[in-house]
């Protein structure tokens, strides 16, 4: 009589999961390199002194005395120039903010809900726009601008800056995919008017995509750099990003040309550090929108 063996051969464990595991984990491993590290650098550099950032370790926390150094270098730089730097930059973000919404949302709406003649041309146009590279519309808009004589003044940057293709492409989007036409119609048929449905109807509805591009375009404005660069002459006037560039020439290991200067890597650091908080308060604050206006295109009426 034959007797089975109770030790039997250990089964062998699947190893199909191994390859995404594996792939997944060197795309984490990547992202934390060339993403994460330099933030955390980045953060660190501004409580640490010249010498510590130059030969210390990269990652080592510095000081709160090194870093409240840093601050008061970097705040009597041009009598505080930082702080007027940013104004600026809210200013311009803000009013330039509220003229796209105001004519971005409408475009969008009747882009959608509307036919014309043209309406096809307009939407090609609009894509090819905002395909286009920002660095390459300002010698064009330089000279629009030069030929209203406002070259140097604030509405140089605000107007420029309220030209928002994009947003008026998603705008149609949203309101092509996920606002439900029947709901206009019957909105119509109880004798409102198209402006009245805009209104009532299609803008409360259209909350989740008026944040998403209020979002995208203030980020915009905030970050863009080269066209303040070319249309504001004067240190006054600059906002914060060509502020930090300006700040950067003035670092001696970066421009030997200036000789001694208070400004140094570790306040450039806390610089470029004081520049892209606004961005990360506004989003957030504003996350929650941004993820209902990006799923809000994937649903089907």
């Amino acid at each position: 009589m034959s007797r089975t063996n109770p030790q039997a051969p250990a089964r062998r464990r699947p190893t199909r999961n191994l390859v995404p595991r594996l792939l997944s984990g060197s795309v984490l491993v990547v992202f934390l390199v060339f993403f994460v590290l330099p933030v955390i650098w980045l953060v660190l550099a501004a409580t640490k002194t010249d010498q510590q950032l130059v030969h210390g370790n990269p990652l080592s926390i510095g000081s709160w005395h090194a870093f409240k150094a840093n601050w008061d270098a970097l705040s009597g730089f041009q009598d505080n120039a930082i702080m007027q730097w940013l104004g600026n930059s809210t200013l311009y973000a803000v009013i330039s903010l509220v003229i796209t919404l105001c004519v971005t949302i409408p475009a969008g709406y009747a882009l959608a809900m509307t036919e014309f003649r043209g309406r096809h041309s307009l939407l090609v146009a609009t894509l090819v726009v905002m395909l286009m590279p920002t660095a390459t519309l300002v010698v064009p808009l330089f000279l629009e601008v030069n030929a209203v004589h406002l070259i140097g003044s604030m509405w140089s940057i605000i107007l420029p800056y309220s030209f928002y293709p994009f947003g008026v492409y998603l705008t149609y989007i949203y309101f092509s995919t996920a606002v439900p036409k029947d709901l206009l119609a019957a909105a119509r048929m109880d004798g409102c008017t198209e402006i009245g449905v805009f209104r009532h109807i299609a803008l409360p509805l259209a909350t989740p995509v008026i944040a998403l591009v209020g979002f995208f375009s203030f980020v915009a404005n905030w970050t863009n750099y080269f066209l303040p660069y070319v249309m504001l002459p004067e240190s006054s006037q600059m906002p914060i990003q060509v502020g930090v560039g300006s700040l950067l020439s003035n670092v001696p290991s970066f421009n030997p040309a200036v000789g001694t200067t208070a400004i140094e890597r570790p306040q450039l650091a806390l610089a470029t550090l004081v520049a892209i908080t606004p961005v990360l308060v506004v989003f957030l604050f504003a996350q929650r929108f941004l993820v209902s206006g990006m799923l809000a295109g994937a649903t089907k009426e």
